[in-house]
């Protein structure tokens, strides 16, 4: 890492770095009072494509956490910047939320169930039969298979649910057809995110706590990698992964005077 160009701009994991199960962990507010402050390029990530930007910002306020809504991007947002690169002007059947079908709007798509370009699926609480059965059928006829991101379990109060990852797979076993992932681990987010904030990955990092999403995709995208030990990955499981990140801390905390 001595050999490397300063840090100029950070990238960050939400969940299990920033709060954990609703609540802002130690540190956390520091880190973004400090970037801030400091005017450096910053982008808190999710895979979650439920949530808009702005309601991300609420939230996020809410547990006392201060985000600007042009500090957020989702795999909501790469998907759309994706789909508008690729098929400027299409027309999609989506399963997913808000976050999902604004993204979608704001570029110009339709949303439509008849001969769309695309199936889109992004993650929902409300996953319908109906909706996974109609996806199946528009697939069979041509519609080309996107998901947000591979996710196969989401976290909630009761514990784990059924993601994005999971119920592709159901589709891709109905079909035969398997989706394009967007986010993490795909690095195309990365870059689409450095992008926005006109970031370079020579001199950016990426702070996550998940080794097969977080790290895996900084690492591919370039940059240098702080897997946290507050989120999904135990510290006995870093060793067993092909490929290691820059550093390992207890948290974010830990951070905090590297901005």
């Amino acid at each position: 890492m001595a050999d490397r160009k300063p840090i100029e701009s950070w990238l960050t994991d939400m969940d299990g770095v920033l709060i954990h199960e609703g609540v802002p962990i130690p540190g956390a507010d520091a880190f973004l009072k400090k970037l801030r402050e400091s005017g450096r390029p910053f982008l808190v990530l999710t895979n979650n494509s439920i949530y808009t930007q702005r309601d991300l910002h609420a939230r996020l306020r809410r547990m006392g956490l201060e985000v600007p809504v042009e500090n957020i991007w989702t795999s909501a947002l790469a998907t759309a910047q994706f789909l508008d690169d690729q098929r400027p002007g299409g027309s999609a059947y989506v399963i997913g939320e808000a976050g999902l079908t604004t993204a979608l709007h704001e570029i110009g798509y339709i949303l439509t169930d008849h001969e769309p370009d695309f199936v889109i699926l992004g993650e929902t609480r409300t996953y319908s039969f109906e909706a996974m059965t109609k996806a199946v059928r528009l697939i069979n006829d041509g519609a080309r298979f996107i998901a947000t991101n591979p996710d196969n379990v989401g976290p909630s109060a009761e514990g784990a649910l059924p993601a994005t990852g999971s119920v592709a797979a159901l589709i891709t076993a109905a079909t035969g057809k398997k989706p394009y992932f967007v986010g993490k681990p795909n690095p195309l987010m990365m870059r689409a995110g450095l992008n926005a904030i006109g970031a370079h990955s020579e001199t950016s990092a990426m702070i996550g706590d998940r080794m097969d999403t977080d790290v895996l995709a900084g690492l591919e995208a370039g940059m240098r990698t702080f897997l946290v030990l507050t989120g999904v990955t135990r510290p006995e499981e870093v060793d067993r992964y092909p490929y290691r990140p820059s550093m390992v801390v207890d948290s974010i905390a830990d951070l905090v005077e590297r901005v």
